[in-house]
């Protein structure tokens, strides 16, 4: 097919200007004067011929339209580098997380650990662990499901025995009669009620609000661009028109008037014998000039690919730096924690919980405080400072500086710090010794 187009293509080069499908930008090689050199004195500009001309500009066009340059076709934005690894640093963050069933008492909210406990931070799905659960389900909500991932809970006896991920190319979400806010969830073409399964959503339908858009709806454009700059990267780096050195000749010469000929001079003058030896050439015949070729600077791809993921890691929520653009901020990573990481695991906890928690008096939380990168020496010095006023033991110091417990679980508190309501009981203020 191609080749077809290509016979029938190149007849019109000569006859009408030519129009580049991809940018809709007309292309017209006239004909133009180049410098020859030939012997001193001898020096002239001389016209191109028309067929010269048509020649050049069949080869431009060839190469722009037909040497894989132009994107054709339909692509999916999952098959994007940058926004798979985008929504992928998202997933593989929240899958870190361990997952805590909590229990509300008078004391405030303590950690329950039971089976299901268990099952949840550890074995989800008898074929993955939690963090590869998380990943499947984040993965489908962010980018292959569109804003929905569906996962199945597996019961026997009452008990829950396992939450299996489904594949979105096997769910068809559909609503229910006339109704905006029912739906039903068809897997594998059989329908399944929604309070039966776990939903996550992301980026809510305007028009059904229990369905999701995804984070990639305003990204079409921008993944085209890169695939556009990828393709044009690549044709670019194994195009033959990259000369480092020009070597003019006079063009009335007999040796130069055909390709036999001018392999013969390369072979006589210019190709050296052994690697780095000096060059002999006539001095009146030839001119020898190094040139600089055109690179990707030039024709701006850096700045534009850079652009772009900028613009790919400002819509998903991320950091520039987790696409390689942009170096390292402590700063700026806590904040993509707290917000985007903190939105995506409140999606996952709170359904979790409705599906699965039948006492109201407890509930599944995703723990992020875990990502958050705290410096040693800042960190320490909080621990101790909620040492000195008994909120903090020797123990917990340790842990959350990667040490192994050694016993030190008592609470101590200075002797400066008492109850507001005892401050008049010290001695020094009855006249005692303080």
């Amino acid at each position: 097919m191609r080749e077809q187009e290509k016979n029938r293509r190149l007849p019109q080069a000569r006859d009408r200007p030519r129009r580049n499908a991809g940018t809709g930008r007309t292309w017209r090689v006239e004909p133009t004067a180049v410098r020859r050199s030939g012997a001193p004195g001898k020096q002239r500009s001389t016209p191109l011929t028309q067929e010269q001309a048509d020649l050049f500009q069949q080869n431009l066009l060839l190469w722009m339209e037909h040497g894989d340059i132009c994107v054709p076709g339909y692509s999916r934005l999952s098959d994007n580098p940058e926004i798979q690894t985008a929504c992928l640093r998202i997933a593989e963050l929240v899958a870190t997380m361990t997952v805590h069933v909590l229990e509300n008492t008078p004391d405030g909210d303590v950690r329950v650990e039971d089976g299901l406990s268990r099952m949840l931070d550890i074995t989800p799905w008898k074929s993955m662990n939690r963090s590869q659960w998380l990943v499947v389900n984040i993965m489908n909500m962010l980018l292959y499901g569109h804003g929905n991932a569906i996962c199945v809970p597996h019961t026997r006896d009452g008990l829950l025995t396992g939450m299996e991920p489904i594949s979105p190319a096997r769910v068809t979400l559909l609503p229910f009669g006339n109704s905006y806010s029912d739906y039903r969830v068809q897997i594998d073409g059989v329908p399944h009620d929604p309070a039966e399964l776990m939903h996550f959503v992301y980026n809510p339908d305007p028009v059904y609000s229990w369905k999701g858009l995804g984070a990639t709806v305003t990204l079409a454009d921008i993944a085209k661009n890169l695939r556009q700059a990828q393709k044009t990267e690549n044709a670019f780096m194994s195009s033959e028109w990259k000369p480092s050195v020009i070597v003019r000749v006079d063009a009335l010469s007999d040796e130069f008037a055909t390709p036999a000929g001018r392999q013969k001079l390369l072979d006589s003058y210019v190709k050296p014998a052994n690697p780095g030896e000096p060059w002999i050439i006539p001095a009146e015949g030839f001119d020898v000039e190094q040139i600089r070729p055109l690179s990707l600077s030039d024709i701006a791809i850096k700045d534009t690919v850079e652009l772009d993921k900028r613009t790919v890691a400002a819509a998903i929520g991320v950091p520039p730096f987790l696409l390689g653009i942009g170096e390292f901020k402590r700063d700026e990573f806590n904040h993509f924690v707290q917000t985007k990481i903190r939105i995506i695991a409140e999606i996952i906890q709170q359904e979790m919980t409705r599906c699965l928690i039948i006492s109201p008096k407890r509930y599944i939380r995703l723990n992020y405080w875990t990502l958050l990168d705290y410096a040693f020496a800042e960190l320490s010095r909080t621990l101790l400072e909620g040492a000195d006023r008994g909120f903090v033991n020797g123990d917990e110091w340790r842990t959350r500086l990667h040490l192994p417990p050694v016993g030190l679980t008592e609470y101590k508190v200075l002797e400066n710090y008492i109850p507001y309501d005892m401050s008049g009981e010290q001695a020094k203020l009855k006249g005692g010794t303080s």
